[in-house]
């Protein structure tokens, strides 16, 4: 048995989730993580590149190539903010919306298959669980940069 069992079981369920979401995201034409970007527009509509950085916790450089594949892809499309010189905003295509269904669907099918046969009760049990194994990460990562 790992000297660290809780950190091991989330590395690994961690892994696993990707995978899957990764198998599940290239039948649509996604990479992992653009998925991400496209909820965002789809449920927030157009917003600025740092808005999207900001909220989905990414980085300026990543998020420029992230949008400049879902561009190219004809996902969205960004055009410079007509109140701030400096920033681009992104918005979904109307192309993007046949996507849509299949990424909710998909993220669907993902939480059946990582909920099983968990009772009601296990799946709050479980997300209080994480919910405060996110908090205790969140607080460790925000004293450390600081």
């Amino acid at each position: 048995m790992p000297a660290q069992p809780l950190t091991n079981a989330i590395v690994r369920v961690a892994r696993l989730q990707r995978m899957l979401a990764q198998q599940m995201l290239r039948g649509v034409g996604l990479h992992l993580g653009q998925e991400l970007v496209m909820m965002q527009l789809w449920e927030r509509g157009p917003q600025t590149q740092t808005e999207l950085v900001r909220t989905l916790d990414s980085d300026s450089a990543t998020m420029t190539r992230m949008v400049r594949r879902l561009e190219n892809a004809g996902f969205v499309r960004s055009r410079p903010s007509p109140t701030d010189k400096r920033a681009t905003i992104i918005e979904a295509t109307p192309a993007s919306q046949a996507v849509r269904r299949e990424v909710e669907r998909s993220w669907a099918d993902l939480e059946k298959i990582a909920v099983g046969d968990l009772t009601a009760a296990q799946q709050s049990d479980a997300l209080d669980v994480l919910r405060r194994l996110e908090a205790n990460l969140d607080a460790a990562a925000r004293s450390t940069t600081a």
